[in-house]
């Protein structure tokens, strides 16, 4: 659609500006850095039962109180650090999605550790072509709230002990971080993210 500032873009980012920018400027832009990549995951668990707005708006002090998402930092958290962000009203204060939040760090180390990085990790669940619709419109966008490669990725951490990693919220941790390329057929930020994934795949 084309929104009130005269820039056509999915329907879902128009609206409020926050959401304009993070459309515009960030969904689905390919994420190679480990900081960047371990925040998503965290907020994407942080966002179940919310919409992605009220995260968006506490994203900067999501990112003050989580040491700028350093999973090896937050890894070293201790129960006085679950008391204090269970205390800041930035955030979204619930105990079982802070906890996850440190678990996941501690396990994100490890991860690290095993595969070299979290982006070379993250890049084997990246879908092949095929398993991807033709053309991506609105009616075949309803239907990907998850994926193969978002269950099967989500099968992997919970393995490895990783939580809040359901397959929906990894599928929009996938659409997030340029695993795939969901803008809807038409935007013009869908084309300069296919352009940014051709440049990382080459």
């Amino acid at each position: 659609m084309r929104g009130v500032d005269g820039v056509v873009r999915c329907f879902w980012g128009d609206g409020d500006p926050l959401y304009r920018r993070y459309h515009d400027r960030e969904w689905g832009m390919p994420v190679r850095d480990a900081r960047r990549l371990f925040e998503k995951v965290c907020l994407e668990g942080f966002q179940a039962g919310l919409s992605w707005l009220t995260i968006l708006r506490k994203r900067e002090a999501f990112r003050h109180a989580f040491r700028g998402f350093d999973f090896h930092e937050v890894a070293r958290f201790g129960p006085g650090d679950v008391t204090r962000l269970l205390r800041d009203p930035g955030i979204v204060r619930h105990r079982g999605k802070i906890e996850s939040a440190i678990n996941n760090a501690r396990r994100a180390v490890e991860l690290e550790r095993e595969c070299g990085s979290l982006s070379a990790y993250f890049a084997r669940y990246r879908p092949g072509p095929a398993a991807r619709p033709r053309r991506l419109t609105w009616s075949a966008l309803k239907r990907l709230t998850t994926s193969a490669e978002a269950t099967a990725l989500s099968r992997d951490l919970k393995a490895r002990g990783w939580t809040f990693v359901g397959p929906t919220t990894l599928y929009a941790f996938m659409q997030a971080v340029g695993l795939v390329n969901d803008h809807l057929e038409g935007c013009p930020a869908g084309v300069r993210v296919e352009r940014a994934l051709r440049r990382v795949r080459s």
